[in-house]
């Protein structure tokens, strides 16, 4: 290939991850962008490890594409609300008020510390060498 050739050649890849990432940035899967641009998965994913600029593109217009969604989907939910669709509300309250959100408390109360008997730690000291990790930390008792 001739050096006219090759910047032709490389100038279309540059156009086309130019289109590819716009397109990113507007639907954040890649799937999707891959079938709108006509750039293959292989030759995305090729891009993606040789070219870090690319990919850091990549990571921008995903981020940004996902912003665009969220922000469709909070005003469709809030479209939702408005119109009295009581699951739309519901979970808007569970996730934004905290009167009706969903909650566990656990409440417990420790009335023993627990001190290893001799055998008890020369078991522990024993499993620790078969699984090859250091015993200085249980060196605590002054052995």
């Amino acid at each position: 290939m001739n050096e006219k050739q090759r910047k032709a050649v490389n100038a279309r890849i540059k156009k086309d991850k130019e289109q590819f990432i716009q397109i990113l940035e507007k639907n954040p899967v890649i799937q999707i962008a891959c079938e709108r641009s006509g750039v293959s998965k292989a030759t995305f994913y090729r891009w993606r490890e040789a070219d870090k600029d690319f990919a850091t593109a990549v990571d921008k217009a995903m981020s940004e594409g996902k912003s665009l969604i969220s922000d469709i989907a909070i005003s469709q939910l809030i479209s939702a609300i408005k119109d009295k669709n009581l699951g739309a509300i519901k979970f808007w309250l569970e996730k934004h008020h905290p009167d009706y959100s969903n909650k566990l408390q656990v409440t417990a109360t420790v009335e023993q510390e627990y001190v290893l008997s001799p055998e008890q730690e020369a078991l522990v000291r024993r499993a620790l060498t078969l699984v090859t990790l250091p015993t200085s930390n249980l060196n605590h008792h002054g052995d």
